[in-house]
């Protein structure tokens, strides 16, 4: 009985001075000591992730993949799993577990090694926010006062859920969500109990117990969480015997990418990072939606590709990318020589070769690396000739699978002699391919094709014309060819894309679209250079007397300069800036009027905004909205609206028209409120300038119909087709308006058109501006396939490139889906427009109502008052000469 009374105050000074020492202790460390309140409140570091307007993920940017989840999304085997590995008794402790603690101190005393740990769910959280994984004894005090704080400030639940979600597993995994995402592609709820198991087991030492590093140790790791799972009566042994005995399926995956849109997610990173920073853009959590729709942004994708390869594969096949060996000499083709060229003597072949007629010395080694340093672009990627029949080619892929490319997916393959020659049509596969090359080839319409990545680039931009709202955008033929993104950077001269503008200058200045403009040779010299300045049509063909429809429609060089003539060139050119034009880049000569000036396809297509919409000027936008990682919208933007009547609808609390309402400032300071703060309304209408007159607009729009048209009668002799004919034939549509863009020399090619809720800019062109698009000669096995429509699009144009060969193609294709199954939407006819009859040749008001006159819009006092003389009138029905058919030209 004495020694227990002596031991029991022993113990109890014991704890006295136990209690003593750890009060002490705390108070020492206690300013050191974080403040655990910040917990309720916390924000995870979450990757930028950025979506297609309906929802469909396009990229994401940040070091730390974390996909946050609550604790209800998370399913019951998983937590299961981890209390059961990490710390069964969660629920029952106050931050940490006494009898970890203890079995840790005695296998300290036994092994004199910190090697076992004693860490609680609370405490490894409170290591992973606020300390280090260091092993010391002051880190090991300071984690279990600061779990006690936790302990008292967040529920159970609470600190569970953080640590679902803070928690690393490797991979740069952060959190459950993200690591199901990074080692199996899933989210949580389609997890198999075998992959749950596995990423239980992950939080000890992610960097060596995850499956794609070390799949042994993570088997290992995988049995053990499973038997305690066993053990806790949380599976059968029935699930725990398939668990254990399934294999590893893990590999390493990407974001789950729905649409691939790098350039249209460059752009919005861009925008991000510019207003809130690198660190707070790629950790905020911010899910960033785009105005562009996925269906649009995708049509507008293929048809930039398609077009491109169309244009490539016209002027003519360059050959492989890569041998595999030496060509053989011709001369001495045998399977000698070919071993002799590659360095090897047949005789000397320990091993066959890999396929016939091939070195025996090449292995497949040797092919992967090739294929691999050749690089895949989307739906273009390289394989190696393994076999050349006579019109048929086997390939291998660098997976090994073989394809055979039939003759209908390479007959195309002429030579490429220059921009300007191609070489004679192939007869047979040898001309085209031999076994060793590596060549790309691309699938279309369900057939292998022969392809090369196209060395001419490509742009691409559409609009809703009545907001800006970016409906889709190419910056090029791929992103990870090249990172520059033409259709926002590339200042490119415009050619006759700038006429609807001149157009619109000349309608301001007292002209109408019947006015009659000389389509005569302009031959002037120019005292101060020297020479004579000769402007022509392309090709060299004059009308005569013209109306300015028909001028634009079929793009008159020489009637452009000569309204320019007739407005002005200051005139002009404060015309021009009223489509968004910059100033700096608009030529100050007379060269102006033919599209010297250099400007980008999203400057281009906004100005054609301003025609589509009745003379707004918007401001083009990608992003439509901002949410925080709980899909709570943080930010909407605000556009400016094209519409008359729009400061009748505004917010009577909204700002006064006459203060400037900066949007970058308004998306900076709302994305740190919430959803409630918002300074404007939803229903607030920010009204655009409008910087032309609706019948302005209308008028222009009219003439651009008709280069988009067959117009009059061939029948009558009256007939003519714009420079943009095949948009019609095509799509079959009566709403359309558009204008083709040729540069000189034809070294860039544009199409810009639109209906009333759609805008699009194509442009073509080489980035090496010393490069012109040049011709294509006929090609015979192509035209043969198709030949009715073989010159309507695709690879069998023939002639001069220019914006209705090389440029429009795109943009019919991505109309092609983007108006399928919609409504037409013709341009509504404003006010004070009137129609009447004239005269097809002068313009004049006529007495006739037969096919020598047409119905005309003007506006209201501008029509003609005067009738032609029945002595002047021309008909072209009754002329024995037979007409020409007009020339398609820029």
């Amino acid at each position: 009985m004495k020694y227990i009374k002596i031991l029991l105050k022993l113990g109890i000074i014991a704890a006295l001075l136990g209690s003593i020492v750890l009060t002490g202790i705390y108070f020492y460390i206690k300013p050191d000591l974080p403040s655990v309140v910040i917990l309720k409140d916390v924000r995870l570091q979450t990757p930028m992730r950025i979506y297609t307007h309906d929802g469909k993920l396009i990229s994401q940017y940040g070091v730390k993949r974390r996909i946050p989840v609550t604790l209800d999304e998370t399913p019951d085997l998983l937590k299961k799993a981890i209390l059961a590995t990490e710390d069964n008794r969660f629920y029952e402790h106050f931050g940490i577990d006494p009898i970890g603690i203890t079995r840790a101190f005695i296998n300290l005393v036994v092994t004199g090694e910190k090697s076992q740990g004693a860490s609680t769910l609370t405490q490894q959280l409170a290591r992973g926010f606020f300390l280090t994984r260091e092993k010391t004894f002051i880190r090991k005090i300071k984690e279990v006062f600061i779990s006690f704080h936790m302990e008292a400030e967040l529920t159970k639940d609470e600190i569970f859920e953080l640590y679902l979600n803070k928690i690393e597993l490797g991979h740069r995994s952060f959190g459950f969500g993200a690591a199901a995402q990074v080692y199996y592609g899933k989210k949580l709820d389609e997890l198999t109990l075998a992959q749950m198991a596995t990423l239980a087991g992950l939080p000890q030492a992610p960097s060596v117990l995850n499956p794609i590093s070390r799949p042994e140790r993570s088997l290992e790791r995988r049995r053990i969480v499973l038997l305690r799972m066993l053990d806790e009566g949380y599976i059968t042994r029935q699930q725990f015997d398939e668990a254990v005995n399934e294999p590893v399926t893990a590999k390493k995956h990407g974001a789950e990418i729905e649409v691939d849109a790098p350039y249209l997610a460059d752009l919005i990173y861009s925008e991000m990072v510019e207003l809130y920073g690198k660190e707070e853009a790629e950790t905020g959590g911010y899910q960033v939606y785009a105005t562009a729709d996925s269906a649009m942004q995708q049509a507008a994708q293929r048809a930039v590709k398609q077009n491109l390869h169309d244009y490539d594969e016209r002027h003519g096949y360059r050959g492989a990318v890569a041998r595999l060996w030496p060509k053989p000499d011709p001369k001495k083709a045998s399977r000698q020589t070919d071993a002799a060229l590659a360095g090897i003597s047949v005789d000397e072949c320990e091993t066959p070769a890999l396929y016939t007629n091939w070195p025996c010395d090449i292995r497949q080694e040797q092919i992967m690396a090739a294929l691999d340093s050749a690089g895949a672009y989307g739906f273009v990627f390289p394989v190696a000739v393994t076999e050349v029949e006579e019109q048929r080619f086997i390939t291998r892929d660098i997976s090994g699978v073989e394809r055979a490319i039939e003759w209908e997916g390479m007959d195309w393959a002429r030579p490429f002699l220059s921009d300007n020659r191609q070489g004679e049509s192939p007869q047979t596969a040898a001309e085209i391919v031999s076994p060793g090359d590596v060549v790309y080839i691309r699938e279309m319409d369900g057939q292998w094709r022969l392809t090369q990545l196209p060395d001419v680039a490509g742009a691409f931009v559409a609009l809703d014309p009545h907001n800006g709202a970016v409906q889709a955008i190419v910056g090029g033929y791929s992103f990870y060819q090249s990172q520059f993104n033409r259709a926002t950077q590339a200042k490119r001269q415009v050619g006759s894309n700038i006429k609807p503008f001149i157009y619109s200058a000349a309608l301001e200045y007292g002209y109408t679209i019947a006015s009659v403009i000389n389509d005569a040779p302009i031959n002037e010299w120019d005292e101060a250079t020297g020479v004579a300045w000769r402007p022509q049509n392309s090709p060299a063909e004059y009308d005569g007397p013209i109306r300015m429809r028909v001028a634009l429609g079929k793009s008159k060089n020489v009637v452009s300069v000569r309204l320019l003539r007739g407005v002005g060139l200051d005139n002009t050119i404060n015309h021009l800036t009223k489509f968004g034009l910059d100033r700096a880049d608009i030529h100050r000569d007379e060269t102006v009027s033919l599209g010297s000036s250099s400007h980008t396809p999203l400057e281009i297509v906004r100005g054609m905004a301003v025609i589509a919409n009745g003379g707004y000027l918007i401001e083009p936008y990608f992003i439509d909205r901002v949410a925080n990682e709980m899909g709570e919208v943080l930010w909407k933007h605000k556009p400016v609206v094209a519409c008359g009547d729009c400061a009748e609808k505004r917010n009577t609390a909204a700002k006064p028209e006459s203060e400037e309402v900066d949007i970058e400032a308004l998306l900076a300071a709302e994305l740190n409120q919430s959803p409630a703060t918002q300074s404007q309304s939803e229903d607030e209408i920010i009204p655009a300038p409008q910087v032309i007159s609706s019948q302005n607009a209308f008028l222009v729009a009219e003439m651009m119909r008709s280069a988009v048209r067959y117009n009059g009668s061939y029948n009558k002799k009256t007939g003519w087709q714009g420079t943009g004919w095949r948009a019609s034939n095509i799509l079959g549509r009566e709403d359309l308006a558009g204008k083709t863009g040729t540069t000189n020399d034809s070294r860039d090619a544009w199409f810009s058109g639109f209906n009333r809720n759609l805008v699009a800019t194509a442009w073509v062109g080489f980035d090496d501006m010393s490069r012109q698009l040049g011709r294509a000669a006929y090609n015979r096995p192509l035209a043969e396939r198709n030949p009715e429509r073989f010159g309507w699009i695709g690879n069998a144009l023939v002639g001069a490139e220019s914006g209705a060969n090389a440029a429009q193609p795109a943009w019919i294709r991505f109309m092609q889906v983007a108006l399928d199954g919609v409504p037409e939407a013709p341009m509504p006819v404003p006010d004070d427009i009137v129609r009447v009859r004239i005269d097809r040749t002068s313009g004049k008001l006529t007495r006739r109502t037969d096919h020598t006159t047409l119905f005309e819009y003007f506006l209201r006092g501008t029509e003609p008052t005067v009738y032609v003389l029945e002595d002047d009138i021309d008909d072209p029905a009754q002329q024995d000469e037979e007409s020409v058919d007009v020339e398609e030209i820029f």
